[in-house]
């Protein structure tokens, strides 16, 4: 069921980490423009010229057919949304930048939820608690474990807040492909999953929903949102599990 898993070289991941780095930098200046009067197309420009200034391709433009370098999701958008010049940023949104980028032939992807100015105490803790679920997952990333110890690392915390967890979406593989096996889920399912080995490369990254977990897709067949129109929030790192245990390569 697994055979599909690619474990990468120490040479592919060092290539990884280039990519990755390419990545974890254009984020941080993503975080520093983001602000009350841009446009989420303002946003896109700035990552995609950064790119290619980087020696770099764009990951996600084109990919499937979706039409910016940068997925840009406000408030009760929990994935994919479309960069638009009509989508005016404002004090009190919440933001998630995904964002990607090929670079010598690898993938690096991560994401993150970046608040304009003061935002509700609820929603606050919806995004500092979204941010713990990446990092207890990544610290289960560890050589004899389970997939599912990462899933449950994620399910047990957000479960504890009561918030709603997105099953429609899921982490993933990642390497010379933008999604490989094994699918990374942010809850347990049947079974255990593959067990961890050094070599494996994976994006993990929670998508936590402040009220249900139901979504739906829009009609521009991309933005993912709550059904509830409660907002969302979504973290995510490259993360490559060595003999030692887990290494964050798209780390700021």
């Amino acid at each position: 069921m697994f055979t599909m898993i690619h474990l990468k070289s120490p040479k592919e991941i060092e290539t990884m980490r280039g990519a990755s780095k390419i990545v974890a930098e254009i984020l941080l200046e993503l975080r520093e423009n983001i602000h009350d009067g841009a446009t989420t197309a303002d946003i896109d420009k700035i990552a995609e010229d950064l790119t290619l200034k980087k020696k770099a391709k764009p990951a996600f433009k084109g990919y499937r057919g979706f039409p910016a370098s940068l997925c840009i999701s406000v408030n009760d958008q929990v994935v994919h949304g479309i960069p638009s010049p009509k989508r005016l940023l404002k004090k009190g949104d919440i933001v998630g930048l995904d964002f990607g980028v090929i670079y010598d032939g690898y993938y690096g992807d991560s994401a993150m939820t970046v608040a304009i100015g003061e935002i509700p105490p609820e929603v606050e803790r919806l995004v500092k608690i979204t941010e713990q679920c990446l990092y207890r997952a990544i610290e289960q990333a560890l050589p004899g474990n389970f997939i599912s110890d990462i899933s449950a690392a994620v399910q047990r915390l957000a479960d504890a807040n009561n918030y709603g967890i997105v099953r429609e979406f899921c982490g993933h593989g990642i390497g010379r492909s933008l999604h490989e096996d094994p699918p990374v889920l942010n809850y347990v399912q049947n079974g255990k999953g593959p067990k961890i080995r050094p070599g494996f490369v994976l994006a993990i990254e929670p998508m936590i929903n402040l009220g249900t977990d139901k979504v739906k897709v829009l009609e521009d067949g991309w933005t993912v949102v709550t059904a509830d129109g409660k907002p969302s929030a979504h973290f995510e790192h490259t993360v490559a599990v060595t003999p030692n245990g887990p290494e964050i390569l798209t780390k700021i």
